[in-house]
């Protein structure tokens, strides 16, 4: 435990740092700005610049670099040492408040949507005082925010900001309703669960699809897959568990939370948990997990694959958005608690909720949407597609007593007004967990398990904020207009339990009969990409974003472009490899084990006329008509992509004509080529097959 202590955030200039660093009114400021947002003077930057730097300096940093998240889903970073020449040829290490405060990256060569031309290049980052400074590897990484020359936000934390600062400003309102005037104020709090895989670098590097896709766009099963259910939480393999190790000790050092890991439920699977911590800080932290994942696996001889569906026929992975609302004196606002007062509190927190997600049921979607993740969402492992709310079943008998203006509990007839009578304790774990549920409460929290592996987090808690800042909203308009406070808390409550309820189901996501019973309740089925990103554009959400200042409409709509471009572009990349692998690997080796198949006839029956060459004759026929099948089917996808690219198609019709014709051609021709390789001897396939991926770390 020492050994942790010792390790935990000391690549991280925290609050520990500041103090023992700064002087006592540069300390002040600068916390001022942090958790005011106050303005952080010129003077009072260049002395946190200066001690941060030497700070760095000794710990053997000698560059700097604004670390930010472009549209791209990654981090990015420009590095620039710290020295300065001198007129007598020698340096100097410097670093100042402009420096720290401002960086200048070329804004052009990052997604854009449109905001920005090719030659208009000029973009800015600027310092988030509100996530530390940290080093990586010999870098001091400064998180900061990325903007247009114009001002439009190019990346994911300005409007995760804006987003916390929405429902900040709403939460408070209604504290303040409820006459709690000690809460300064609120953020929202996440704890997001990765998933990824390990497979061997060496097979890795064989690979073409893993290398250009980060999935497998060939490979027939294994003989052996997750059916025994003997993988999950079994014991973690050496390799694995040193793999681990390494990791925890890299997170630990620059302050990420990271609390569980196992062996999830596909071979070769794994999960990592982290403590809830702010979500912006989540957010950066959940980037960095990424990357040392990546570069941590490499040094084991292994490789992380973060796809969504890297292997098909076995689970695929996802991430986890543990969400919640608290106060700055450390109250959960989505904790039922014990009193009337915290429990009327809690109700309407939790219709916020409610009411958020069936408002914007097609944000929800559209933020977890990606071409990965549509070979996930509705698969075995994941939730399907339709947005719902899980709530159990002691919180939705109670919600259903309030809207029948019933008694919870008893069969008295008495009237229950919220704020009025006393709801009845209930423990954190109230009911069972439903893993199919795309949004589901456990207990204090929501986990929304929609999102993909490789997804960056901001872009759901981005619409899980906002959404809910519009309710509460709302709430405060009708609440701080009434007369009697307690009547319209209970009426409000009552009134959205009843306008909402649909959204709430607490069955088996997976049956098919919910497809239908969610047509008839009016709740979306957005199965791709392409079906739910013109939602995004639809007035009532791009007056969301603009009413609670999250994004304009230039902003919204530049992402719309970005992500219908990602889409096709992800799809383009992994038509033209299959091809590739088709043409060149493939089918010569599919022929070639049939060449050698002929041969043996040929030699079989030379050396005895009657020889029974029956298996090699039948191989031989069923073979050859099924590499004609494929030849077929690759020469069709080919025909398709040219076809693409001779029409002058809009993005969403382009991404369309992907989701459609191009997947579907992929479809067919995998299927055809897994075939073939059920069929033809294992030393003439050219890659790693399911087997050596799955069961290869040893």
């Amino acid at each position: 435990m020492n050994t942790i202590k010792n390790v935990f955030g000391t690549n991280v200039f925290n609050d520990t740092v500041m103090k023992e660093r700064l002087p006592k009114e540069t300390y002040k400021q600068l916390q001022r700005t942090i958790k005011e947002g106050k303005h952080l003077d010129n003077a009072v930057a260049n002395v946190v610049a200066n001690a941060m730097k030497d700070w760095a300096i000794e710990k053997g940093a000698t560059h700097f670099t604004h670390w930010f998240q472009p549209m791209t889903g990654i981090t990015a970073e420009k590095h620039d040492s710290f020295i300065t020449p001198t007129d007598d040829g020698r340096v100097i290490l410097e670093f100042s408040g402009k420096e720290l405060i401002q960086g200048e990256p070329d804004a052009s060569s990052f997604p854009s949507g449109g905001l920005r031309a090719t030659f208009e290049a000029r973009g800015y980052t600027a310092w988030d005082p509100t996530s530390y400074a940290f080093i990586k590897g010999k870098t001091l990484c400064i998180p900061t925010a990325f903007c247009s020359y114009g001002g439009e936000a190019l990346d994911k934390k300005t409007p995760l900001l804006r987003s916390m600062e929405a429902i900040n400003r709403q939460a408070m309102r209604v504290l303040k309703l409820f006459g709690d005037t000690s809460v300064t104020s609120v953020k929202t709090t996440v704890g997001p669960e990765q998933e990824y895989f390990l497979v061997e670098k060496e097979m890795f590097d064989k690979r073409p699809d893993l290398l250009y896709t980060g999935r497998t766009l060939f490979g027939a099963k294994s003989p052996k897959g997750q059916e025994l259910d003997d993988h999950y939480f079994g014991t973690i393999k050496t390799r694995v568990a040193e793999f681990m190790e390494d990791l925890d000790e890299e997170l630990w050092k620059l302050g990420v939370l990271a609390k569980t890991e196992h062996n999830e439920v596909a071979p070769a699977q794994h999960e990592l948990a982290p403590i809830f911590t702010t979500t912006n800080i989540a957010t950066d932290h959940n980037q960095l997990t990424m990357e040392l994942m990546q570069r941590i696996a490499k040094k084991h001889g292994l490789v992380c694959l973060l796809h969504e569906k890297p292997f098909e026929g076995v689970n695929g992975s996802g991430k986890h958005n543990n969400w919640s609302i608290s106060t700055n004196t450390g109250k959960n606002l989505l904790d039922p608690g014990d009193t009337p007062h915290e429990n009327a509190q809690f109700l309407l927190f939790l219709c916020a909720v409610i009411k958020a997600v069936d408002d914007y049921q097609d944000l929800l979607r559209i933020s977890v949407a990606s071409a990965g993740n549509d070979h996930r969402l509705g698969a075995n492992e994941a939730p399907p597609a339709i947005v719902s709310m899980f709530l159990g079943t002691e919180l939705t008998e109670i919600l259903d007593s309030i809207e029948k203006d019933e008694q919870y509990g008893t069969k008295e007839k008495e009237l229950w007004k919220v704020g009025v009578h006393i709801l009845p304790r209930f423990p954190k774990d109230a009911t069972d967990r439903n893993r199919t549920s795309p949004f589901a409460f456990t207990g204090n929290k929501f986990e929304f398990r929609m999102l993909g592996s490789s997804d960056s987090i901001a872009g759901a808690n981005i619409v899980l904020n906002t959404a809910v800042a519009e309710s509460l909203r709302q709430f405060a308009d009708v609440l701080e207009q009434s007369a009697d406070f307690n009547s319209s808390l209970h009426d409000l409550i009552q009134q959205t339990i009843k306008d909402h309820k649909r959204i709430i189901f607490n069955g088996n996501g997976y049956d098919e009969t919910w497809v239908e019973e969610a047509e008839k309740r009016g709740l979306l089925n957005l199965r791709s990409t392409p079906d739910c990103l013109p939602y995004f554009m639809k007035e009532k959400n791009v007056k969301l974003f603009e009413q609670h200042r999250v994004f304009s409409a230039t902003e919204i709509r530049a992402r719309y472009e970005i992500l219908l471009d990602n889409y096709s572009k992800i799809l383009h990349i992994e038509a033209v490899t299959m091809v590739d692998m088709a043409n060149k690997d493939l089918l010569p080796a599919y022929s070639a084990f049939v060449k050698q198949l002929s041969d043996t006839v040929v030699a079989k029956k030379a050396a005895m006329p009657e020889a029974d060459c029956r298996y090699e004759q039948e191989r031989i026929q069923k073979i050859s008509s099924l590499c004609g099948d494929m030849f077929e089917k690759t020469n069709r996808l080919e025909e398709l992509l040219t076809a693409l690219s001779q029409k002058g198609y809009t993005e969403l019709e382009r991404a369309q004509y992907y989701q459609i014709q191009i997947l579907d051609a992929m479809t067919k021709l995998r299927a055809v080529a897994d075939k073939i390789e059920g069929l033809t001897d294992r030393s003439f396939y050219p890659y790693p097959n399911y087997g050596d991926l799955l069961f290869g770390v040893r």
